[in-house]
């Protein structure tokens, strides 16, 4: 993985209060995601989860998967997950659009299969896009202090 880009100070703090597990899974799982798409805006939010939110644009709607950070683990999930190709039924849930993954140790997303599930998510991102964006592969933080 060839990934340079550092975690927000916002989010490392946060961050830090998860187990070592937890923060291990994120930070290998983020790198493999910004390896697939170096271009991808980082989007961070603290709500019901400390997430970070990858998109081809600046805006929430241009996501194509995210990483909330529970307790004792972590979802890769897809904003449109219910509109992509998903051959091998790895996605769950049951809202309108949003299909997840759960995540508890690396194998399951260090997988041909995964990848290809992400790769999937950044090709109908990319050609749903509105308007072309004003921001690559920065990361903006939407944590209040």
């Amino acid at each position: 993985m060839n990934n340079t880009r550092p975690i927000h100070s916002d989010f490392q703090f946060l961050l830090d209060f998860k187990s070592q597990e937890v923060i291990y899974l994120f930070c290998d799982l983020r790198e493999s995601i910004l390896d697939l798409y170096p271009n991808s805006n980082e989007l961070l939010y603290h709500t019901h989860a400390l997430t970070a939110v990858f998109s081809i644009s600046e805006k929430l709607s241009d996501a194509f998967c995210m990483l909330p950070i529970y307790t004792n683990h972590l979802n890769l999930g897809f904003n449109k997950g219910t509109l992509l190709k998903d051959p091998n039924q790895l996605l769950i849930g049951t809202g309108k659009l949003m299909r997840h993954l759960a995540v508890k140790n690396p194998e399951d997303y260090r997988n041909a299969k995964v990848k290809s599930l992400i790769k999937e998510s950044i090709d109908f991102a990319l050609n749903d896009m509105d308007k072309p964006t004003k921001s690559i592969g920065k990361t903006i933080s939407k944590i209040k202090k």
